[in-house]
């Protein structure tokens, strides 16, 4: 019996992962380790997205996947759906439009998808101190939207 027989012997009772292992080339491996790296930063990415969007959050993380030389599937782009919708008052809209750019740039990395959401956000957060301030201004609302002015003489 020779070294080869003895080897392919050992080699064949092996789990397949480690005879893909053992035959992929150093690029293969190289784009496993890139895989695995992007994975790393996706999930925790998304997670950092969730955590911070309490209970806006209308879903756990999604991903997308590429799959690796070696079989394996690894996340490569992700998302969390969050409620961008308005509150019922100027004050929850101010509170939720706070919450949602807290959750949008959350990562350590924020994309440029996030860097939107967080803009949205921001614009609603105006909108609605706008609206607080036409409510609350000397005269009321009337006089801030340019309706009515008192004038003494």
């Amino acid at each position: 019996m020779s070294i080869s027989a003895i080897s392919s012997v050992s080699s064949a009772a092996a789990p397949a992962s480690a005879q893909a292992r053992v035959q992929l080339s150093p690029e293969q491996l190289a784009q496993i380790a890139k895989l695995k790296q992007r994975d790393t930063e996706v999930r925790q990415h998304e997670l950092a997205h969730l955590s911070a969007a309490g209970g806006l959050a209308t879903s756990g993380p999604s991903y997308t996947y590429q799959r690796g030389a070696n079989g394996v599937n690894y996340a490569v782009g992700g998302e969390v759906n969050i409620d961008t919708s308005p509150g019922s008052t100027p004050q929850e809209t101010v509170a939720r439009a706070r919450t949602i750019q807290a959750a949008a740039l959350a990562p350590a990395e924020p994309s440029s998808q996030d860097r939107a959401v967080a803009a949205r956000a921001q614009q609603l957060e105006q909108q609605a101190r706008a609206e607080l301030e036409r409510a609350y201004a000397p005269g009321g609302p009337e006089r801030a939207a340019g309706g009515a002015v008192d004038v003494y003489a």
